[in-house]
C-alpha cells in the first residue's frame, strides 16, 4: 500500500504537506491517527527520510505500538526503526543514555502511587507525612497539588515558563521535596520531564538535539506546560508535526490546558493549520448528541464541533435509562450484555462499559461472570489495585525481599500503621544517616545488634526486626508459593491482582522478577483494543479506543460530573467544563450502541464512598441526582426510560 492510497481531502493535504510546522485540529473517531500515519509513511517513502531521524510522540505506550504495527502492514520499510513512544519513555532514554541520573546523585527507583480522593497515596504517603512539618505547605492534598506542580516543572498555567517556582513556599517544597528523594534514592515518574527539560536546555551541543529531523506528537492537548517545552527545545530547527484537540483535553489535574494546543501558533511562526471535524467512527445520533454535549462549553450558537461521515452505514441505537438501585444498575446492564452477545450477534469483546467508579464497575463484572452469564470480563483499574492496605504491605516485602536496601520501600514498612508514619523517629534516624553517611537499613540492624545506640528510634528498631523475621520466611519459598503467601487465592484484595498476572507467573525465576512483572503489570498497564472479553474502565482510561457498543454507567450528580468542592469558586467553572469533556471522550467511544445509564438511589454510607451528591431519602438511602449532561444530549436524544420497561420492551 502506497502512502496515498484512498486519502483525499484534508487527509491528504495533513500528509503531503512540506510545512515545517503544522498543527492538526481533529475531533474525535476524524481519522487524525490516519492521517498521521500516512505522513510518516510518506516522509520515508517520498522524501526519503531516515525512520531513525523520525521521533513519534503518542500518550500511550500501546498507542505507539500501533502506530509501529499500522506502518508494518502498510509495508513502510524501516518503519520499526521509528523512535515511538511516551514523552516519559524518551526522557527516561535520554536521562539514561547521558548518564545524567548519576551526575545528579539520583536513582530512577519511581515511587509508586496512585490518587485517593486528591491525595497521593502508597509509597508517596510517608513522603507527604515528612515534609509536612518542614514548611507551611498546607495539608495532605495541597502538598499533593504541590508535587504535581513540582512534575510540571512549576508552570501550572498555560501563559507561565517551567523552571524554578517564584513562589518563597513553592521554593521551600522544591528543595525538601528534592532531599527527600535523593536521600531515598527514588523519583517521581513526573520529575523525568523537567530533567530532560533541564539537561537540554543547559546543554545546547548535546548529540541528543540533533538526533531527529521530522517531530510528530498526537494528543497535543494532554501535554502540560513543560512537555511542550521539551517538545519546543527538541524540534528547534527541525520539523513539527502535532495533532489533538481542545475537546478532548482531560488532564487538568496534571496542568495540562485546552489552552495549550490553542497557543501553538503564538509561540511558533508560520502554523499550517489543519481541521477535522467529520466523524468516521460514531454513527450520526451518536455523533449529534456528543456534539449537543461538548458545545455546552461554547456560548450559544456556537456551530458543530463533530459533525457525521456522510453516507451514513446505518442507524445508531441511543438510550438513556435509569436504574431504582445501584444492584438493578449492575443486573440490568449484565442483562443487557449477555442479550447482545446472545441475541443481537455481539461479541464480548465489542463492548466498552464505562464507570466512573470502580466500585460499580466491580458489580457488574461480578454478575457478567456467575452462573447463567459466563461472559469474560477485564477490569482496568490497575491504578486501585494498591489501595487496600495488604496489597501495599504485599508489594513493600517483595520490594525488601528483592533489595533489602530499598530506602523508600522501607521507609514505607517503618511507618505504616502509624498515623504520623511515626515521622519523629524517623527524622532521628534519617538524621543520623546523613550525618554518617550510612544508610537507614544498616543503622538499624546495628542498633537491632546493640552494636550503636541511638535514642528515639525504638518503635522503628522493632520494625526492622520483624521484616528482617518476614524476609527470613520469605526467602525459604519459591516464586508460586511467595507469590500465593503475599497475595493469597480469596482473599478479595489480592483477586484482582492475581488475575492480572495470569499465566504470567510461570515463567517468573525470582522475587526480583516477580516484582518486575508486577510494577509492571499495575503501574503500566497495557489498554488491549481487541479481546474475546468485555472491557471495563473508567471514562478516562477509554482515550483513544473504540467499541461498537459503550454503555456508561453511574452518571449520577457527584460522579459524572465530579464534583471538588475544594476548588476555589473562581476554578469551578474549568472544572465543570472539563468534566464535560471527560463525558464527550465517553460518548464518543461508541460506534453504533450507546447507551447512559443512571440510578435514582444509593445507601448513604456508600455516598460517602463513592462521592455521590444526594437530596433527601431516608436513613439508610438517599435520592440521587442524575448527570446534568444528559439534559445536554439534545432534542435529539429518546427520553430517558425506566430500566424495567426498557428490559421488558427486549432492550429496544
Amino acid at each position: 500500500m502506497s502512502w496515498n492510497t484512498d486519502l483525499t481531502g484534508a487527509h491528504l493535504q495533513i500528509a503531503e504537506s512540506t510545512s515545517p510546522r503544522i498543527r492538526v485540529m481533529a475531533g474525535p473517531g476524524t481519522g487524525k491517527s490516519f492521517a498521521m500515519k500516512r505522513r510518516i509513511a510518506r516522509l520515508i517513502e517520498v522524501d526519503g527520510i531516515d525512520p531513525e531521524r523520525i521521533l513519534a510522540v503518542t500518550f500511550t505506550r500501546t498507542a505507539a505500538r500501533d502506530l509501529e504495527r499500522e506502518l508494518q502492514n502498510m509495508g513502510v520499510p524501516g518503519c520499526d526503526d521509528i523512535s515511538a513512544g511516551t514523552v516519559h519513555s524518551f526522557c527516561f532514554k535520554l536521562l539514561l543514555r547521558n548518564d545524567v541520573f548519576a551526575f545528579l546523585s539520583r536513582v530512577p527507583r519511581g515511587l509508586i502511587t496512585f490518587n485517593n480522593k486528591g491525595v497521593s497515596g502508597y509509597e508517596v504517603e510517608p513522603l507527604l507525612a515528612d515534609l509536612q512539618p518542614l514548611g507551611n505547605f498546607g495539608a495532605r492534598r495541597e502538598m499533593t497539588r504541590r508535587i504535581r506542580a513540582f512534575e510540571a516543572d512549576w508552570a501550572r498555567m498555560q501563559h507561565q515558563q517551567p523552571g524554578w517556582p517564584i513562589d518563597p513556599i513553592d521554593q521551600q517544597f522544591h528543595i525538601m521535596l528534592t532531599n527527600w528523594l535523593q536521600f531515598h534514592r527514588g523519583m517521581l515518574i513526573g520529575e523525568l520531564v523537567p530533567e530532560a527539560l533541564r539537561y537540554l536546555r543547559d546543554n545546547p551541543a548535546s548529540p541528543a538535539l540533533q538526533q531527529y529531523d521530522h517531530i510528530v506528537v498526537d494528543e497535543y492537548q494532554d501535554l502540560n506546560r513543560a512537555e511542550q517545552e521539551l517538545i519546543d527545545v527538541m524540534a528547534a530547527g527541525k520539523n513539527l508535526s502535532i495533532v489533538g484537540d481542545v475537546d478532548q483535553s482531560i488532564y487538568r489535574f496534571r496542568y495540562a490546558h485546552p489552552e495549550g494546543i490553542t497557543d501553538f501558533g503564538n509561540r511558533h511562526q508560520n502554523v499550517e493549520d489543519h481541521e477535522l471535524d467529520e466523524c468516521w467512527r460514531c454513527r450520526e445520533l451518536i455523533v449529534t448528541v456528543s456534539d449537543n454535549v461538548i458545545r455546552g462549553n461554547y456560548p450559544p450558537g456556537t456551530d458543530h464541533r463533530l459533525v457525521p461521515l456522510q453516507p451514513q452505514p446505518g442507524p445508531a441505537t441511543v438510550r438513556v435509562v435509569q436504574w431504582p438501585t445501584l444492584n438493578a444498575e449492575a443486573d440490568g446492564i449484565a442483562a443487557f450484555i449477555q442479550h447482545l452477545v446472545t441475541q443481537r450477534g455481539f461479541t464480548a469483546g465489542e463492548i466498552l462499559v464505562l464507570s466512573p467508579r470502580r466500585l460499580i464497575a466491580n458489580e457488574i463484572k461480578r454478575r457478567l461472570a456467575a452462573p447463567g452469564f459466563g461472559i469474560t470480563a477485564h477490569s482496568f483499574y490497575n491504578d486501585k489495585l494498591l489501595v487496600p492496605e495488604e496489597a501495599q504491605v504485599a508489594m513493600t516485602k517483595l520490594q525488601l525481599l528483592s533489595d533489602p536496601e530499598d530506602r523508600v520501600a522501607l521507609r514505607y514498612w517503618l511507618g505504616i500503621g502509624s498515623p504520623s508514619w511515626r515521622r519523629g523517629q524517623y527524622a532521628t534516624l534519617r538524621d543520623h544517616c546523613e550525618q554518617d553517611g550510612r544508610a537507614p537499613a544498616e543503622v538499624l540492624a546495628q542498633v537491632a545488634a546493640g552494636q550503636l545506640q541511638l535514642d528515639s528510634v525504638n518503635q522503628l528498631t522493632t520494625r526492622y526486626q520483624d521484616l528482617q523475621t518476614e524476609v527470613n520466611r520469605l526467602n525459604q519459598l519459591g516464586i508460586t508459593d511467595l507469590f500465593g503467601d503475599l497475595f493469597p487465592t480469596g482473599a478479595a484484595w489480592a483477586d484482582p491482582i492475581r488475575e492480572l498476572v495470569t499465566g504470567k507467573v510461570d515463567a517468573i525465576e525470582d522475587a526480583e522478577g516477580l516484582l518486575d512483572l508486577l510494577r509492571t503489570e499495575i503501574t503500566q498497564p497495557e489498554m488491549p483494543a481487541e479481546g474475546d472479553f468485555v472491557r471495563i474502565m473508567s471514562l478516562h482510561k477509554s482515550k483513544g479506543l473504540t467499541s461498537r457498543v459503550t454503555i456508561i454507567v453511574g452518571c449520577i450528580h457527584g460522579l459524572i460530573p465530579f464534583v471538588d468542592n475544594d476548588l476555589p469558586p473562581a476554578e469551578q467553572a474549568a472544572h465543570l467544563q472539563e468534566q464535560r469533556r471527560v463525558f464527550y471522550v465517553a460518548l464518543t467511544r461508541a460506534k453504533e450502541v450507546l447507551v447512559v445509564s443512571s440510578v435514582a438511589s444509593i445507601p448513604r454510607a456508600m455516598s460517602h464512598q463513592i462521592g455521590a451528591v444526594l437530596r433527601g431519602g431516608n436513613a439508610q438511602h438517599g435520592n440521587t441526582v442524575a448527570c446534568q449532561f444528559l439534559h445536554e444530549l439534545g432534542p435529539q436524544a429518546p427520553a430517558a426510560l425506566h430500566g424495567s420497561n426498557w428490559s421488558a420492551a427486549g432492550y429496544q
